[in-house]
């Protein structure tokens, strides 16, 4: 999108080149933020049908405008800062838990070459900006001088960081048969239909990913660091108003981008499951696979129990960790020595 942009207005000076820029994040942002508010309406329909109730059925026809009732209430609820607490940290950390979810998606293609910046290190960005994530829930979990959101940022600091291990190495899987790290280059490898996807045959990396991602997102049963049951809120017992409105907004977009993620990874972005279907718009495809990943995270959600924390633990570090790292090795000897993995450059 940005090559686009460059030769469309003559290059990185010009006031039409920038203001193009700025049209294509708000293209990419302003969607989100909407696809952010229906997320949290879904995730409650579909908690509701499994436990058999209605779920949000009053603000709006369906209840479809609940989330948008939600934000007004939060918009108009009065910002509580501790009298102990650090106030500047205390307001920095939810602002930087939400850029952080919002930046990440500047790599994210929804077709060939439709991303705000097509990087050929996309994969690396990613993770740098992931692992960044960490520091605003620490943040807060300091700067709140209270025992309960202190332990939930600890939790969170150790969770994050043991399973952005075991992701590194399923995505270290899918790049031995790339060849590269550019996003849509991962897509491109896999041309063709869903027989040719990458979640046939790495299915045991899709599945420690999917894991791993429930983990890294906080999301039940491995949502620990907020478990209301021990630490009332964890790290955002605290807050309230829009500084907590932001830690909600961020986790979910964090939710989208994972889902997306496992989308370009394992199930092909925007290319089309079947033949005939090719006349549908690739971006379509690439939303509809999101919202699948969204709805395997809402199912887990909705009929898993809760970890406790020394299991989550033990699971990310005495399982997944050498099953990822057994995974890498035996991917990469088919590749070597069989030569059924082809790497596509």
């Amino acid at each position: 999108m940005v090559e686009w942009f460059y030769a469309l207005y003559g290059g990185e000076g010009s006031l039409l080149y920038m203001a193009a820029i700025i049209s294509s994040i708000l293209l990419v942002v302003l969607p989100l933020l909407l696809c952010v508010a229906f997320a949290v309406y879904f995730d409650r329909k579909i908690w509701a049908a499994v436990q058999m109730r209605r779920g949000p059925n009053v603000v709006g026809p369906w209840g479809l405008l609940q989330s948008f009732a939600d934000g007004i209430k939060l918009f108009l609820k009065e910002t509580i800062i501790p009298a102990g607490a650090n106030k500047g940290i205390f307001l920095i950390a939810p602002m930087l838990t939400f850029i952080l979810a919002l930046i990440s998606w500047a790599v994210i293609p929804f077709e060939a070459k439709m991303a705000i910046a097509d990087l050929n290190v996309g994969i690396l960005y990613l993770l740098a900006i992931s692992s960044l994530g960490v520091y605003g829930i620490i943040m807060s979990g300091w700067a709140s001088n209270s025992r309960y959101p202190f332990l939930g940022g600890l939790r969170s600091a150790a969770q994050m960081v043991s399973y952005e291990v075991s992701i590194g190495f399923i995505l270290i899987v899918v790049l031995i048969n790339v060849g590269s790290l550019n996003m849509t280059d991962i897509v491109l490898a896999q041309e063709g239909y869903f027989w040719n996807w990458h979640w046939l045959p790495f299915f045991p990396a899709y599945v420690v990913f999917f894991i791993s991602a429930l983990a890294e997102t906080n999301r039940p049963p491995f949502d620990l660091p907020e478990a209301e049951a021990e630490l009332v809120a964890g790290y955002q017992t605290e807050y309230s108003s829009m500084a907590f409105a932001l830690f909600f907004l961020g986790e979910y977009a964090n939710i989208l981008l994972m889902s997306a993620t496992m989308a370009i990874l394992f199930l092909g972005g925007w290319q089309a499951p079947l033949p005939g279907l090719d006349f549908i718009p690739g971006w379509i495809w690439m939303f509809l696979k999101i919202c699948f990943g969204f709805f395997l995270f809402a199912m887990v959600k909705a009929f898993v129990p809760r970890y406790r924390y020394d299991q989550l633990m033990r699971l990310g570090w005495k399982i997944f960790l050498p099953l990822s790292l057994v995974l890498v090795v035996v991917y990469a000897g088919i590749w070597v020595y069989g030569g059924l993995v082809p790497v596509r450059g």
